[in-house]
């Protein structure tokens, strides 16, 4: 009878979603986990469920656990395809969160913690809904407006937010993914099979449906999500349980050739060490590190020289007009300039309009800089080739991410604690003194010079994948010789001859900075390759920049109006005034094209095109490739970011030469 007791008691017990600490049991989460068709679900060791919120009964067959990043657009991209699920699947399927905040995303861990705090309070899912809505507002002053808006107790939350209470929860998810492999945002494990990034619908049905049938076989049913966490259905991707190959690296015992040049720097040029940061202004993780840099300068003295090189980031649409503002504060008071708009730069990084061009004009004329100079740089790029140059050193070094050290040509990465600096500079130091003995003629002065002459300058790969170390101006871990799968769009605006020997599928977005930098490469390929090659633009406005699936829907209006010659001219009036993307601007922009200002509203006010432009961004995510813009696929290799002309020549004359030639070529399309 006790037993009998027992087990009825549990079972009461156990289908309840259990309270969460500080809060009680929502609607919501009672409904979602106490339904079911059978008792809970056992945990597992190697992925557990743990006290992470979750939608969907908890006796469901099918468990989803997801990693991701409130600031990762990939990540609000696939909600939609949770949402279909758990309604296609409603008994069969839960969805467990667990918080990935990327580094580069420097409002994600906050949201991360805004979400935690929410869950204690009872309201995680509705807070989460809110965090998605409004990726490009996840700074502090909108999580608490947020938080207002769900009723939350705000004193708990602003003490949560500023204690990081939940700094430690979020990181223990997050270590859990690093463990598992999950590298990048959104991972999810299905049953404990990895499916990796934001996936068509079909690709996650044809999972779900593998991992419920096998699911249907196991007895006793609670056991189910244990026994195949320990043993899954065989993914497309390796699990983690299994031996894998440690990937290649680069060497960081390796002495790079990594020249001065004429870029800013601080400390005497007879330092025995020189310490050349690749960084970003718009970066958090650079803006940490500064202090430190000071601190060493104070703690090395004339012995250490750091030397600045720009390495803006893709995804950081400030960084390279900050870039620009600090080379022409270079260009105009030299060292001391630059190193002034450095810190006013880095100061007011993490404000939200902080390097917006407003503020960039009030730092120079704080700076008492000539405005009319300093105007036309900006306006003109003036520094652009100056930025350019860096950023292929950093490619060739294989210097992926800020901020990147190289202390006497030898790799330090990230933001690291003092320690770490400390060691290498001590050992670079003694290594210099060394040097200098050994040989004659050489003194303080020219130490580095002659010194950098001996250095290597092809990077050595370390791991077990050396072999297949990249080339230079290859990011590290791309495989540049594999074949995508892009699904066509026939009725893509495009030049060149449908039966071109080589295809380009071109991924851009207008309000993309680096996709309008692109811009004179593409013109290279279409005036040196001619009927040769078929170019098709193809749509994918990112989430985060307000006005550009506005802008392509307009674009696509004018190309159903005036065909390609009409797509083109709109196309480039577009790019010519990316600051300029408004729903005004895009009808004067039609008006002086002379289209027919009817049609064009209403295909606007209507979304005429929208499902157009969410097909080319569904065949961009179902190729399984990395996307962000600018995109190329040339014959189905991938090509990402605004590289220089020679590296697409490079791509296109391989690609021409593994091509057959194609009968009947016609005419390049006008």
């Amino acid at each position: 009878m006790a037993l009998v007791f027992g087990f009825v008691v549990g079972n009461i017990t156990g289908s309840r979603a259990p309270a969460e600490p500080g809060g009680e049991v929502t609607a919501e989460a009672s409904n979602n986990n106490g339904g079911g068709n059978g008792p809970p679900q056992q945990d597992a060791e190697r992925i557990p469920v743990g006290d992470s919120p979750v939608q969907g009964p908890n006796s469901a067959l099918v468990t989803i656990v997801e990693f991701s990043d409130f600031q990762c657009p990939f990540c609000s991209r696939v909600e939609d395809t949770l949402r279909r699920l758990r309604q296609e699947y409603p008994n069969d399927v839960r969805i467990v969160w667990k918080n990935a905040p990327l580094p580069f995303h420097n409002n994600a861990g906050p949201a991360a913690q805004a979400a935690v705090e929410a869950q204690r309070q009872g309201k995680f899912w509705q807070m989460h809904d809110l965090l998605y809505q409004h990726q490009t507002e996840l700074d502090r002053p909108h999580l608490e407006q947020f938080a207002q808006q769900l009723g939350l107790n705000m004193q708990r939350f602003r003490a949560a937010l500023d204690g990081n209470t939940h700094q430690a929860r979020v990181q223990q998810d997050a270590d859990l993914a690093q463990r598992l492999g999950a590298q990048g945002t959104p991972n999810f494990f299905i049953n404990g099979t990895q499916l990796t990034g934001a996936q068509p619908y079909e690709r996650f049905k044809t999972l779900v449906d593998q991992v419920l049938a096998r699911a249907r076989t196991i007895q006793p049913r609670n056991r189910v999500y244990a026994q195949m966490v320990a043993d899954p259905v065989p993914g497309s991707e390796p699990t983690p349980e299994r031996p894998q190959q440690r990937p290649a690296e680069p060497d960081p015992a390796q002495v790079l050739r990594v020249p001065v040049g004429n870029s800013p720097s601080l400390g005497p040029a007879t330092a025995l060490v020189t310490m050349v940061v690749f960084s970003d202004f718009q970066c958090p993780f650079c803006g940490r590190v500064e202090p430190t840099i000071r601190d060493l300068r104070t703690r090395y003295g004339a012995d250490l020289r750091v030397v600045w090189k720009n390495e803006p980031l893709p995804f950081h649409d400030k960084a390279r007009p900050a870039a620009e503002a600090a080379m022409e504060a270079f260009a105009q008071r030299s060292h001391a300039g630059f190193w002034a708009m450095h810190g006013t730069l880095f100061q007011h990084n993490s404000e939200p309009t902080g390097l917006d061009r407003p503020a960039l004009e009030g730092y120079a004329q704080a700076q008492g800089l000539n405005m009319a100079r300093f105007r036309a740089a900006m306006d003109g790029h003036t520094h652009g080739a100056s930025i350019d140059a860096d950023h292929q050193l950093a490619q060739s070094l294989q210097a992926n991410g800020t901020p990147h050290f190289f202390i006497n040509g030898r790799r330090l990465v990230g933001a690291q604690p003092a320690e770490a600096f400390q060691r290498l500079i001590d050992e670079t130091k003694r290594t210099a003194e060394a040097w200098i003995t050994a040989h004659p003629g050489t003194t303080r002065a020219n130490f580095y010079d002659r010194y950098m002459a001996t250095a290597d300058t092809q990077v050595r790969m370390t791991g077990g994948g050396a072999a297949a170390a990249p080339q230079p101006n290859q990011p590290a871990g791309d495989d540049e010789n594999r074949v995508y799968t892009v699904r066509g769009n026939p009725r893509a605006p495009a030049w060149g001859p449908a039966n071109a020997r080589v295809v380009i599928e071109h991924f851009s977005d207008y309000q993309c900075p680096f996709c309008s930098r692109v811009g004179p490469q593409v013109e290279q390929m279409r005036q040196r390759y001619g009927d040769r090659v078929r170019f098709a633009w193809r749509d994918y406005p990112l989430p985060f920049h307000d006005h550009a699936m506005l802008a392509a829907e307009a674009a696509q209006e004018a190309f159903a109006q005036r065909s390609n010659a009409g797509f083109w001219r709109y196309h480039d009036t577009l790019f010519q005034n990316q600051q300029h993307l408004e729903r005004a601007d895009l009808e004067r922009y039609a008006q002086e094209q002379n289209l027919d200002m009817a049609r064009f509203r209403a295909a606007l006010d209507n979304h005429t095109h929208q499902a157009r432009i969410r097909d080319d961004m569904a065949a961009a995510d179902a190729t399984g490739a990395q996307i962000g813009t600018p995109a190329f696929f040339i014959n189905g290799k991938f090509v990402a970011g605004a590289l220089p002309f020679e590296d697409f020549a490079r791509r296109i004359d391989a690609a021409l030469a593994a091509a057959p030639a194609r009968p009947g070529a016609a005419r390049p399309t006008p």
